[in-house]
């Protein structure tokens, strides 16, 4: 799409993927989040959980949904104004939301199967998110 002004041409450089990926990524983190809480939840009941470790759980998935919320502000701001900079600050803190991630796929006290499939997922939703946010930096750069 392109529009002329004064004698200019100016084209559309938001990424409509990465737009869509991060309204799902939203969506899906809702639920990521209250499914990761209710399995915290039921591992303390269920196993003997160390009350130094179950806060410490509770403490990362509570500072990976803030870190999210912010991230997918500034990654949306950034897709949409066309800016490199909050689109870039987004790219950065998703590799903190990968290694928390991870931290809750390997490094948790108890890992259940349920843990794996829905931090696998988001995992994948991260590296496509990274993927179309360098292709579209690069987009916005040139």
């Amino acid at each position: 799409m392109a529009a002329v002004r004064r004698g200019r041409t100016s084209s559309v450089l938001s990424s409509v993927p990465l737009q869509i990926l991060f309204y799902l990524n939203g969506c899906y983190y809702v639920f990521y989040f209250l499914a990761t809480l209710l399995m915290i939840i039921y591992k303390s009941q269920v196993f003997s959980y160390p009350d130094n470790y179950l806060a410490l759980d509770l403490a990362l998935l509570f500072i990976m949904a803030i870190l999210e919320a912010i991230r997918l502000y500034l990654g949306t701001k950034g897709n949409l104004t066309e800016e490199e900079v909050p689109l870039g600050v987004s790219l950065v803190i998703t590799v903190g939301s990968i290694m928390l991630s991870v931290y809750f796929l390997v490094w948790e006290t108890y890992v259940l199967k349920a843990d794996v499939i829905i931090n696998a997922i988001l995992l994948f939703i991260y590296g496509l998110e990274g993927l179309l946010q360098i292709i579209a930096i690069a987009a916005f750069v040139s």
